[in-house]
């Protein structure tokens, strides 16, 4: 699978944290989740963690307008990928930016080895449920435990 959006819609490997990435987070992940926006501090250790890759998508007038988070690591099963914090602006939604960003991730644990890509999605998202259908993932019979710390 090749990253094919609307023309004038590019996917890149994020390898800085600036203002233009910091204040691209600031304004995307508060439509993602009500947790605070991570501030540049966060954003390096995100950016430069050995096991992440952070993706941004420009639209053509250079903007970021979507971001995701692809986590590789290996298990003894087998190296695994999981993709996590997918959000497209609100105002960019429609234009298959989301399934770039997708598409992308799903090439680059390929081509690392992964054996699997896994992903969570709140049912009430329905257009990204859609999405991940689409793009070939299966929804999982399975129960997700989470321990707040």
């Amino acid at each position: 699978m090749r990253s094919v959006a609307e023309p004038g819609v590019g996917i890149e490997v994020c390898g800085v944290v600036d203002d233009e990435l910091v204040g691209a987070f600031a304004r995307l992940h508060p439509q993602l989740s009500s947790s605070p926006p991570p501030d540049a501090a966060a954003l390096e250790r995100i950016v430069g963690h050995p096991a992440n890759t952070v993706l941004i998508a420009r639209d053509g007038a250079d903007e970021i307008v979507g971001a995701m988070i692809l986590v590789l690591f290996p298990l003894a099963s087998g190296l695994r990928a999981w993709i996590e914090d997918v959000v497209v602006d609100e105002a960019a939604r429609g234009r298959g930016i989301g399934a770039a960003l997708n598409r992308r991730a799903i090439d680059i644990a390929r081509d690392a080895g992964a054996r699997t890509v896994d992903l969570t999605s709140r049912p009430d998202r329905e257009a990204a449920n859609r999405l991940y259908a689409r793009l070939g993932f299966n929804q999982r019979n399975t129960n997700v435990y989470r321990l707040d710390l």
